[in-house]
């Protein structure tokens, strides 16, 4: 998460992660707009209302937000689950109050079972390991060291040559 300026006056955003039950006693008082579906570690663009000074996230564990200029926020899914999001003004009153809703992959994801055992793989075209929450501990391990290796080769090997 991180602030950003916004609007002429250079008014001050701030975005700030509370948990959802210290929000229930806002949520009588704003009407609840649209609910909002983002597939998880996917991003889903929306329009902030005007005058907006402050962006709560009742649970950062479920998803997560970043204003960009022109008074967009992008809301990132970051584990399965509903939370919400409430926005203020300066004044403190609440401008804007959605649920969040964050599922899994719908398109070219296979899920395999094995029992209780799970493992997701991207199939587009070929089927290959994906890291998804809720994988098998050993399968999503493998897999992000897999992934994690790899980015770590990219990175140090950079611009290095080898002789033999």
């Amino acid at each position: 998460m991180r602030n950003s300026k916004r609007g002429a006056r250079g008014a001050r955003m701030r975005v700030v992660a509370l948990g959802l039950a210290g929000l229930m006693a806002y949520g009588a008082t704003a009407a609840a707009q649209d609910a909002l579906g983002v597939n998880l570690d996917r991003a889903t663009i929306t329009k902030l209302p005007d005058r907006v000074a402050t962006i709560v996230v009742g649970n950062p564990l479920i998803a997560d937000v970043s204003i960009q200029s022109g008074g967009l926020l992008v809301v990132t899914g970051k584990g399965y689950g509903v939370t919400n999001l409430v926005a203020f003004d300066r004044g403190g009153n609440i401008l804007m109050d959605t649920t969040v809703t964050v599922r899994g992959p719908t398109a070219d994801v296979v899920v395999v079972y094995r029992g209780v055992e799970r493992e997701s793989y991207s199939c587009s075209p070929t089927c290959e390991r994906r890291v998804t929450l809720g994988d098998t501990p050993e399968f999503f391990n493998a897999a992000l060291a897999q992934s994690g290796s790899r980015i770590g080769q990219a990175q140090g090997g950079a611009g290095q040559s080898t002789q033999r």
